[in-house]
């Protein structure tokens, strides 16, 4: 990658802004620079240059103004399918750049491109030219991929997007709005997933809201029921029994002990008048 493109400067803009004053045979000559300068592989802003756009009136200028559209719209093959006299001769620098943007175009719509099929319609005659063609590419900036030479092929990763002509505008705009209906549509669907939510989430607010009163109404009827028995927490309810039982233990003891001590006072008069009666006998 160039050192202008490392950082993002558009090296195309120096020539718009030239374009902006130069008419004629200098536009002429401006257009040819634009096309062999390095590291200028897009060309759209300069062909909506109103000066530039006016060559195309002029049977001298008018090649020029063709040249220019093929290297922003066309291909290699596009070269040699023109009428004669429609496109001026080319130099080996803008055959070059050429070729670079005609396996760009091949890249758009292949991942994987045959050195038999380049050599073919980049007009190379070795599978070397090939290589080092792409090999080229690679270091301007414009392509980034692999060469498998055991396969003879160029597996592409990125390239460059080029010049879009007006008459795909209409397909490019489809496009758009289909995408945007597509989002319309989620974003409808999202809404009514949040609405759900919502309602959901003030259902549930509402029952707890709910559920809070009645727990609260029972505590109330609870505490002012008429029992007689002062209301009391779990835990004072529990301590309090346990007194209650305790008592009740304490109360059975003392019965079963006074019970006892009557029994044996009673077993104790019983047998006096007996030994009495033993003795008498013996005498």
């Amino acid at each position: 990658m160039t050192e202008k493109a490392a950082l993002g400067v558009n090296p195309l803009e120096q020539f718009v802004l030239l374009a902006k004053t130069t008419k004629g045979a200098a536009a002429e000559g401006l257009i040819k620079q634009a096309l062999q300068a390095q590291g200028v592989f897009v060309f759209g802003e300069l062909l909506d240059m109103q000066n530039i756009k006016d060559l195309e009136n002029t049977e001298s200028t008018g090649p020029y103004y063709h040249l220019l559209k093929l290297f922003a719209y066309g291909s290699y093959e596009d070269l040699h399918n023109q009428p004669e006299g429609y496109l001026p001769e080319l130099t080996p620098v803008m055959l070059r750049k050429l070729r670079l943007l005609s396996v760009v175009t091949l890249a758009e719509t292949e991942k994987l491109i045959p050195y038999s099929e380049l050599q073919e319609k980049l007009g190379l005659e070795s599978v070397r030219e090939v290589e080092d063609l792409i090999i080229e590419g690679i270091s301007c900036g414009i392509m980034t991929g692999k060469l498998d030479q055991k396969n003879s092929y160029f597996e592409v990763d990125y390239v460059i997007g080029r010049d879009i002509q007006p008459a795909d505008y209409n397909g490019i705009i489809s496009v758009l709005n289909g995408w945007c209906d597509t989002c319309d549509s989620m974003l409808t669907s999202v809404e009514s997933q949040i609405d759900k939510l919502n309602d959901e989430k003030a259902s549930k607010k509402a029952h707890k809201s709910d559920l809070e009163k009645t727990i609260t109404a029972l505590k109330a009827n609870l505490k002012n029921q008429s029992t007689g028995e002062e209301w009391l927490d779990p835990d004072s309810r529990m301590e309090s029994d346990r007194s209650d039982r305790k008592d009740k233990k304490g109360k059975m003891k003392a019965r079963v002990t006074g019970s006892s001590t009557v029994a044996a006072s009673s077993g104790s008069s019983g047998s006096g008048p007996a030994s009495g009666s033993s003795s008498a006998s013996a005498v």
